[in-house]
């Protein structure tokens, strides 16, 4: 199983924020909620990682409430492609 680095899970979070007319900050800290990045962008970036590695990942919801701004998404997607 490949890998992707966060600077391509961001580039990938970029470009599902740019297909609505929206970008993202380069600060980490940035809040999601601020953003405009949703749960359904979530998935959409997550099916793009899937898509790019091969591999499904498996998540839980309860896992994914505890996200709120672009690290946490990075380093949530990180977490997941090395589990």
């Amino acid at each position: 199983m490949s890998t992707l680095s966060r600077d391509q899970v961001r580039e990938m979070m970029a470009e599902v924020l740019s297909a609505q007319g929206k970008q993202l900050p380069a600060e980490d800290s940035a809040s999601l909620q601020e953003i405009g990045f949703r749960s359904l962008d979530f998935s959409e970036l997550a099916l793009r990682v899937e898509d790019e590695i091969d591999t499904e990942l498996n998540f839980d919801a309860p896992g994914l409430r505890s996200i709120e701004t672009v690290g946490d998404v990075l380093d949530f997607l990180d977490q997941l492609q090395n589990a």
